[in-house]
């Protein structure tokens, strides 16, 4: 029977060796992450033809974003938990299914509460691929853990810097029912999906190698160093994941109030900043498995705030410019965290990826819906002024324990 011969055996063309690094795999996942967040990245794209539309006010587009980014940061710690337990490989198809069923309610919703369910199907979607999407990558990445993470996070980052790109030149001009023009990317995804699920199925065993090799390569972290080093680590993704989403949700609305640009022009700007976070995404993952998370952890957070704290007092073109800077440097954060977490925890990596995902994304969905009131309130230049100061989070590094298997002490214990 087929149940009974080994992984290899099955498909002889999986490495047996869950050290290689499948490369082939990990452009395709990172593929796929670009197509399903250009699709999440055309919600907050919209938002000035919706508030135009249905009149929002800020707080408004505020619980769109909350609804999006609430359904999926409490889907994925579940859904990461689940296939810990028993793997589902098919699911990521279904995952994307469920965001082509949201994009298509949003391009024909004609109510606020209609584009908030619809916001809810994305999320939905969101919250089956990004756990299960995680896995693939570890699954892939052999030794390099950190640079499998940076790969998989450029390519959403890169949808999510295309989304604004395609709002102006289709959407805009266009208008709401232009959204339904993007099922094709949805489409694609799932078929893409699909062959990877295949290929999922036929190589668990990588997975478990690990999972067995962590268990003896390294001592058992105590539950006190665990939640300590975790406690950190949300307030860290707290830091980085408001202050971005002041940039994703509100930095087109700051730029027309302050320098009275037009809405195109403002999601060009939008582009450049998304765009350097996707280019800052693939660094912090290779350069954490060299130097250590820790370094990373440090250099991604605290090192952007000088930049953001000037940021609020620049002009136009300076504007520009200090976006891209901080977008680079915040954008290796995540990897690292990542990474470094599920070093802390092995064999829950679906459980650690759906947590800090979905911590990300709720953090982010919280963050829109309250700075959307602090602009309703206090104008949305308080609102960047504010935000200035949340790199300076990024001192609480100092306090992150050093974890066994970090920085360059990785690439050596694997050599062996």
């Amino acid at each position: 029977m087929i149940e009974d011969q080994p992984p290899h055996a099955i498909c002889p063309t999986a490495a047996p060796d869950a050290k290689e690094t499948v490369f082939a795999l990990l452009f395709a996942i990172s593929f796929s992450h670009m197509l399903n967040d250009t699709i999440q990245a055309l919600l907050p794209a919209i938002y000035p033809v919706l508030k135009e539309t249905y009149g929002l006010s800020f707080a408004q587009l505020g619980y769109i974003t909350l609804t999006f980014q609430v359904t999926a940061s409490l889907l994925q710690p579940l859904v990461g938990y689940i296939t810990d337990k028993r793997p589902l490989p098919y699911s990521l198809p279904v995952g994307m299914g469920l965001t082509l069923i949201g994009l298509l309610a949003l391009s024909r919703a004609h109510s606020y509460p209609a584009i908030l369910i619809a916001s809810g199907l994305v999320g939905s979607g969101s919250a089956i691929f990004h756990p299960e999407a995680s896995r693939i990558a570890h699954m892939a990445a052999g030794r390099r853990r950190g640079l499998a993470q940076s790969l998989f996070q450029v390519g959403g980052n890169a949808g999510s810097s295309i989304g604004p790109l395609l709002a102006a030149w289709f959407i805009v001009p266009h208008g709401q029912a232009a959204l339904s023009w993007f099922s094709i990317i949805a489409m694609l995804g799932v078929f893409v999906l699909w062959q990877i699920g295949h290929w999922q199925a036929r190589n668990l065993h990588r997975i478990q190698r690990k999972q067995a090799r962590s268990a003896t390569a390294q001592a058992r972290p105590t539950s006190g160093k665990i939640a300590f080093a975790m406690a950190i680590l949300v307030m860290l993704i707290f830091s980085k994941y408001v202050y971005l989403v002041s940039l994703s949700n509100y930095y087109t609305f700051y730029l027309m109030e302050r320098f009275h640009v037009s809405v195109q022009t403002s999601q060009y700007y939008l582009f450049l900043f998304l765009f350097a976070v996707a280019v800052g995404t693939i660094v912090g993952g290779p350069v954490g498995d060299r130097i250590g998370r820790k370094r990373v952890i440090w250099f991604s957070i605290l090192g952007a705030a000088p930049f953001s704290l000037w940021l609020p007092h620049a002009g136009l073109a300076l504007t520009a410019v200090l976006t891209v800077i901080i977008g680079l440097i915040l954008a290796s954060a995540f990897s690292a965290i990542l990474v470094y977490a599920q070093e802390l925890m092995p064999g829950k990596v679906g459980m650690i990826a759906g947590l800090f995902f979905g911590l990300a994304f709720g953090i982010a969905g919280i963050g829109a819906a309250v700075l959307g009131k602090l602009a309703d309130h206090q104008g949305i230049n308080f609102v960047f002024h504010f935000c200035a100061f949340l790199p300076l989070l990024g001192l609480l590094t100092m306090f992150l324990p050093d974890v066994e298997g970090d920085g360059q002490a990785a690439p050596a214990k694997a050599g062996k």
